[in-house]
């Protein structure tokens, strides 16, 4: 439980304090507002490139091999990162700073699963969810501070002092996995191979976005992601078991509720970031101590939640707290100029209170719904979903910067057009919401399991 509560703080850590140093990062190599939205996705993008197949590869080869190397991988690209000489080279090592992330994400939730009886799943992930939201939470204070006293590039040093703890504890504690009898079958990878084709031209496609050659990637994309599903739906040891999405509607329905909420609620902190040091003037030191509210709000009641899943039918709870996030979202597309700091902090600790309702009775559900020989997969396609729905959330954020700033820098352009983008951007993310609320509350009733062994 400590070794993986550790390892995800760490990476939402990073996640929440390189936000709020996305403007320092902006000046220091001088890039235009898509190229710093970069920064935040080319993390996103390879961690959901390489989390279907962790997960498959975890069930086959051992959840606790993947999880080790994840950590070393994300420890050596932490330190990479803060040495980066230019704005490409940090992308770069973001990117492969991702694939660390997959492999430790993954597997987590898998390991907990494993190793605790099913009546106290939902307390267990509730921990590992409430450890998210730590990080989350103590990201932009520190990142802020961090940003204001040392520099940015600090951050990444902290985190790769962090990973470097953590690699120790895991080696010493961790231990080995059991003997898996599957392991000797071999995942077949054609379908893998257009997943990451069609998530690159997707997700990159977006950038050129309204240029011909935008929609074209986004075209050819589409195209990549069926003949993916095609050739799982045929395959006989396919990285995704498709009939979980189609004759499991308790499992496909908590996915892809997973999937919206992360696509609607994402971006908030990478907007708020850039609202509140461009608009408001706020040192970066004091924007970070106005996002906290969200991810400390999500830390201190996903516990609750997830014991209240043990009890209560937990499509009840994340219907609920879906529905507060919409709302949220919808006050946070009214934000102007002067729209007092309390007033948005509010806003932001109603979305916290919502997104703490929904996320652990859901990953519960999720993780409840298939059998133990596929917790791995799983936890991957969960994880994959709240990746997925971090780049979609990115990619509408990019999408309206692409179209409203063309290239140039969020520090140039008027705060009209910025406020016009905001606003658009969280209107979005509203009505992507309001359908969440349906597949949450329409996913059907969770069955308890009563063994004990």
């Amino acid at each position: 439980m400590a070794i993986v509560a550790v390892t995800v703080f760490m990476g939402t850590f990073l996640i929440s304090s390189v936000s709020i140093a996305l403007p320092a990062i902006e000046k220091s190599f001088g890039l235009d507002a898509v190229a710093l939205s970069w920064v935040v996705t080319a993390f996103l993008l390879s961690t959901a490139m390489f989390l279907l197949p962790v997960g498959r590869w975890g069930d086959l080869k051992g959840i606790r091999r993947l999880f080790k190397l994840g950590v070393v991988i994300f420890t050596l690209s932490s330190l990479a990162c803060g040495l980066s000489g230019s704005g490409f080279w940090l992308i770069f090592f973001r990117y492969i700073q991702g694939i660390g992330a997959a492999l430790t994400s993954t597997t987590g939730p898998a390991i907990l699963v494993s190793a605790f009886l099913p009546q106290h799943r939902g307390r267990v992930l509730g921990i590992a969810v409430s450890a998210v939201y730590s990080g989350l939470a103590f990201g932009p204070f520190a990142g802020g501070l961090l940003t204001e006293l040392f520099g940015w590039r600090s951050i990444f040093f902290v985190a790769s002092s962090l990973g470097l703890f953590t690699s120790l504890i895991t080696f010493l504690f961790l231990g080995k996995d059991e003997t898996n009898d599957a392991v000797d079958k071999k995942t077949d990878l054609k379908g893998t191979f257009f997943y990451m084709l069609g998530l690159v031209a997707l997700v990159y496609g977006s950038s050129f976005i309204p240029s011909a050659s935008g929609w074209f990637m986004q075209a050819g994309g589409i195209l990549a992601m069926i003949i993916f599903w095609v050739l799982e739906n045929k395959s006989e040891m396919p990285v995704i078991e498709t009939k979980l999405f189609t004759r499991n509607r308790l499992f496909a329905f908590s996915n892809l509720a997973a999937l919206i909420n992360y696509s609607a609620t994402f971006a908030i902190i990478f907007l708020l970031s850039l609202y509140l040091q461009k608009i408001q003037r706020l040192s970066p030191r004091d924007a970070g101590m106005v996002l906290i509210a969200q991810p400390i709000v999500m830390a201190l009641f996903s516990p609750l939640a997830g014991r209240l899943s043990d009890r209560i039918q937990p499509r009840y709870l994340a219907t609920l707290g879906m529905g507060m996030c919409t709302l949220g979202l919808v006050a946070f597309a009214f934000l102007s100029a002067t729209t007092p700091v309390w007033l948005i902090v509010f806003i932001l600790i109603w979305v916290g209170l919502g997104f703490a309702f929904f996320s652990s009775p859901n990953m519960n559900t999720i993780m409840s719904s298939v059998n133990k020989s596929q917790y791995g997969l799983a936890s991957g396609s969960a994880a994959t979903m709240r990746v997925i729905g971090q780049i979609v959330s990115m990619t509408i954020a990019t999408l309206f910067f692409a179209a409203m700033f063309g290239d140039l820098a969020v520090e140039v352009v008027s705060n009209a057009i910025f406020m016009k983008a905001m606003k658009w951007g969280f209107i979005s993310f509203s009505l992507i919401s309001i359908a969440g609320i349906y597949f949450s509350y329409n996913r059907g009733q969770m069955k308890r399991e009563t063994h004990t062994v």
